[in-house]
């Protein structure tokens, strides 16, 4: 079993400890202060975390070796997802909402945590990345019955194989079963003003906020 460092995170939003919390994961290669700039642009009222992935690599952090762009090794993202879930079981007391958004890599991280354990989020954003097919997790027809989702994708996207784009959307609209909004952008891998004022109104819907 790899041992891994202490988890560091960037906390952003509301500092009610009865308050949703919404948890930013980032892309390869990054960091928790990259992504928490995140929440200056999304909905006040709920606590943000940005979490650092465990595994450093290029100057930044990942959430899992992989055997390709988008594939996850099945061990690793085992590791790191019994290593996320100690971190938040511990700081999220049951009841308090917690909300998944990913970007990239930590797109494939938060699908790894709803297909793992749907009942435990009230939702995840896989933005600009996959579901971690072939990576261990089951990935059967309605087993997301009762979830919901949020994807982002851009029709230029390059980074990502396109393939695992698309099996991404269709499985999150066919046959996952889940609640899923979505949003394509003409561009490529990156957020656009316009998909953070969709995930935006999403949080604000899945967390019963005013906006």
């Amino acid at each position: 079993m790899t041992e891994f460092p202490a988890p560091v995170v960037a906390l952003a939003g509301s500092t009610d400890p009865a308050a949703p919390l919404v948890v930013l994961l980032h892309g390869r290669g990054s960091d928790e202060r990259e992504i928490v700039t995140l929440a200056g642009h999304l909905p006040d009222g709920p606590a943000y975390a940005a979490v650092r992935a465990p595994i450093a690599e290029g100057g930044g952090y990942a959430w899992f070796t992989n055997r390709g762009i988008g594939r996850p090794v099945a061990e690793s993202l085992a590791e790191t997802m019994a290593w996320f879930r100690t971190w938040l079981d511990e700081v999220v007391p049951a009841g308090r909402p917690v909300l998944l958004v990913g970007f990239s890599g930590g797109a494939a991280f938060a699908g790894g945590l709803l297909l793992q354990d749907p009942s435990r989020y009230a939702g995840a954003a896989v933005l600009y990345g996959t579901l971690p097919f072939d990576a261990g997790l089951a990935v059967t027809p309605g087993l997301l019955e009762g979830a919901h989702a949020f994807v982002a994708q851009g029709d230029e996207d390059h980074v990502i194989p396109r393939e695992l784009l698309d099996r991404t959307w269709d499985h999150l609209h066919g046959d996952s079963g889940a609640t899923t909004r979505s949003r394509r952008d003409p561009g490529g891998h990156g957020i656009t003003r316009e998909t953070l004022d969709e995930l935006g109104d999403w949080i604000s819907e899945r967390l019963a906020l005013g906006r």
